[in-house]
């Protein structure tokens, strides 16, 4: 894995990411940041930088004036400035709320805003068996 749990003096874990705490991760840029980052959430970070740039500085802005900070964007790679946000990310159907943690980073947003429902099996339909068929004729 890429980030690391240690503890420290008083039993408290410590987030760390290829060796580096949030605090350190937060000083660096996104293009400095992407260095760190496995090879496909690198060129996507790379390419795509102003992108992000871009979500940081208008989400800092809603966050100021109280308001939750919604998005379409799931093609947005996490960056260490994110760590902390509450948002909501749309999944096609709905905004979903999440909390963004030190284990996202690197991760995609749309990664954490599930699109497709797992199906509930109910009861079967008529027609279904060979008994229910005489059923419903009745």
């Amino acid at each position: 894995m890429a980030y690391e749990k240690q503890t420290d003096a008083s039993g408290k874990r410590i987030f760390k990411y290829r060796g580096k705490t949030i605090e350190e991760l937060k000083l660096l840029e996104v293009r400095e940041f992407a260095k760190l980052l496995t090879s496909r959430s690198r060129r996507t970070v790379l390419r795509g930088f102003q992108k992000i740039e871009t979500f940081l500085t208008r989400s800092k802005k809603k966050i100021a004036k109280g308001k939750p900070v919604k998005t379409h964007q799931r093609e947005i790679v996490v960056v260490p400035q994110m760590v902390g946000m509450k948002m909501q990310i749309h999944n096609g159907r709905e905004f979903v709320p999440i909390e963004v943690v030190g284990e996202m980073l690197g991760h995609m947003l749309g990664e954490f805003a599930i699109t497709r429902v797992k199906p509930k099996h109910e009861k079967k339909g008529v027609g279904a068996t060979k008994g229910s068929k005489n059923k419903a004729k009745k």
